[in-house]
């Protein structure tokens, strides 16, 4: 079957194979998982199919707007990693963790991140493949979302830190996760309670220091997403109305240092790193830096110390340079103007 999926691209075939397994084999598919959840050998494929089968390669998930599959097809999924996932962290951990216990939820990851959520309009939510609205879940009180959602964030809070950064494809899958999360579903983090947020906002911080260009671009766009938020609904309001403004108001006064951190980081990856995503580590920049003036002084400060005192006058310059032109605004426009300005920046900086 993942044969199948991987060399065959028709819209017509694809549609073929689902009316054949829905509704009348799913269930097959859901009881092998709950049934043989401690026998790898039967969930990692069954797994991987459902990852081949959601993912929309050649615009095959296309269906008619009229048709209901994609509401169905997600539910489906919805049920596999519940069922899954519920059960897997009831098991004790094994001798070969990574197969008996990790390489199955990296694969549900991937599973959620291949739907891809895009948020729309309203808070109304469809996967990027076009074939469901989630906005249909909220409004009639179905929990596939919300469930598939709180599940995979178990499984990822249970793993530590230092093993989803030693296991490349449980790396790989952990961050496309999140970058969903943050980009689509950022009601639903910043309703988390502070710790599970700053697990969360510490691993992208750890993402970004990593050596693979894609996360590291991956871990910016999340940053960004929480950063403009912030911006957006709290340095650019007068006073934060939307629970979620409110709850992550919260978040920021009891980690006060979280955002200066991260924006250090950041620094010094362009400054001082030969980075291949200067232009994606560029985008939270800016959304950090127009947080807080404050912020950036300090950093400035901070960096200017750190390099010979017969070079803090040039350097200064720079710092002057980076912000010209620059307004307090997010727009795409001055997005680019801030990112041409970097390229500059960090060119005369590093010049000895």
């Amino acid at each position: 079957m993942v044969f199948f999926f991987r060399t065959s691209f028709s819209r017509r075939t694809y549609g073929l194979l689902f009316d054949w397994l829905y509704p009348a084999h799913m269930p097959l598919l859901l009881k092998g998982i709950s049934h043989w959840t401690d026998t790898p050998e039967v969930t990692t494929p069954l797994l991987k199919f459902m990852a081949e089968f959601v993912l929309n390669k050649a615009q095959r998930l296309t269906f008619d707007s009229s048709s209901p599959n994609g509401i169905l097809l997600f539910r489906e999924v919805s049920k596999l990693i519940v069922a899954y996932g519920s059960r897997i962290l009831a098991l004790p951990n094994a001798a070969d963790i990574y197969a008996y216990k990790y390489k199955g939820i990296w694969i549900c990851l991937t599973i959620l991140s291949r739907a891809d959520f895009i948020v729309l309009s309203h808070q109304i939510a469809a996967l990027a493949g076009n074939y469901v609205n989630f906005g249909v879940f909220e409004l009639y009180g179905d929990r596939a979302l919300s469930d598939a959602l709180d599940i995979a964030l178990k499984m990822t809070l249970s793993i530590p830190l230092a093993d989803k950064l030693a296991f490349r494809k449980l790396t790989r899958a952990y961050f496309a996760f999140l970058e969903v999360l943050f980009s689509s579903h950022i009601t639903f983090i910043l309703n988390l309670d502070t710790n599970t947020f700053m697990h969360l906002v510490g691993s992208l911080e750890s993402g970004l220091k990593g050596l693979d260009t894609n996360i590291s671009s991956q871990c910016a766009s999340s940053v960004d997403n929480l950063a403009a938020f912030y911006f957006n609904n709290i340095t650019m309001g007068e006073a934060p109305t939307l629970p979620t403004a409110i709850n992550l108001a919260r978040h920021i006064a009891e980690c006060p240092n979280l955002f200066p951190e991260i924006l250090k980081t950041l620094f010094e990856i362009v400054l001082f790193e030969d980075c291949g995503n200067q232009w994606s580590l560029s985008r939270p920049m800016l959304s950090l830096i127009l947080i807080s003036e404050q912020i950036f002084s300090d950093l400035k400060a901070q960096i200017l110390a750190s390099q010979p005192v017969d070079q803090h006058q040039r350097l200064s310059v720079c710092f002057d340079k980076l912000m010209a032109d620059v307004t307090r605004s997010l727009d795409s426009k001055n997005r680019d103007k801030f990112t041409q300005n970097l390229t500059v920046f960090r060119h005369e900086f590093r010049v000895k």
